[in-house]
């Protein structure tokens, strides 16, 4: 049969990104306690096109990854890569996976247990933006609980507070626990998160959160001052999203960080 992917393309326009997205695939991550946990992701697979193919074989992609079935992690992912390169004649090559990762979380005053849901992401390329892990990094979305400084300050009675969302990306040196980050987050917050609390629990939180107000942009320095003193991580990004209980749109902030360059700078 002819191959019309291979055919030569007379347009000479290169293409950067061309392959298949949203693919639901289960995988299995690394767990902190309990060794490992099985989730399902959602994957993204590109390589760029020279401009004299017509097209890319989309069917090579999944062959790919049907091989490394049950073999999807970090440690993996540069073998993933080079492969993707070397099947599709590709100059570089592009993986991103996307799942859902669970915590088991203890309320603080009841002691009730529940699964914590946080949206994790792994991204790399080849040929990569950054030295270490080969242009690897991980993105995690944690969501918690911010109280209003201004409106503790000017209430005679209460402050308005809401749900946050703090997404945090970073490069890193050698490897870290996706647990440890969603621990540095919750810890830079008004209050954390739970799936499951009593009232004992409720009124501890939200006296909590009354105890310890922050604004959008405190969350994500509290963040960012704990993530520039970690030598394992080399870049970072810090965004918050509050969704705001008294207003029709949200709050937002956002930094990044490339620390090698900070220390140049110094």
């Amino acid at each position: 049969m002819r191959d019309i992917q291979s055919q030569r393309d007379q347009r000479n326009i290169g293409i950067r990104k061309v392959g298949v997205k949203n693919i639901r695939y289960p995988i299995v991550v690394l767990d902190k306690k309990n060794g490992t946990q099985h989730t399902v992701a959602s994957i993204n697979m590109y390589v760029d096109l020279p401009r004299h193919f017509k097209g890319t074989h989309m069917s090579r992609f999944i062959e790919i990854l049907n091989k490394y079935r049950g073999q999807i992690n970090i440690k993996n992912f540069p073998t993933i890569l080079t492969e993707m390169m070397q099947r599709l004649k590709a100059r570089s090559a592009h993986l991103e996976i996307e799942f859902p990762y669970f915590i088991e979380k203890k309320a603080p005053v009841t002691g009730a247990r529940s699964l914590m849901e946080y949206t994790c992401r792994f991204c790399g390329s080849i040929p990569g933006e950054k030295d270490d892990m080969g242009g690897f990094s991980i993105g995690i979305k944690v969501p918690i609980t911010t109280l209003c400084p201004c409106s503790k300050e000017i209430s005679d009675q209460g402050a308005h507070n809401q749900r946050s969302l703090v997404n945090v990306n970073f490069h890193f040196k050698k490897f870290i626990w996706i647990e440890d980050i969603i621990s540095l987050v919750e810890s830079s917050a008004s209050s954390d998160v739970y799936a499951l609390l009593k009232r004992p629990d409720e009124k501890h939180l939200t006296e909590r959160a009354y105890d310890n107000p922050m604004f959008v942009e405190d969350i994500v320095r509290e963040v960012a001052k704990k993530l520039q003193t970690n030598p394992n991580i080399t870049w970072f990004s810090v965004e918050s999203e509050n969704f705001e209980s008294i207003h029709n749109h949200s709050a937002y902030a956002f930094m990044e960080e490339d620390k090698g360059v900070r220390e140049v700078s110094r």
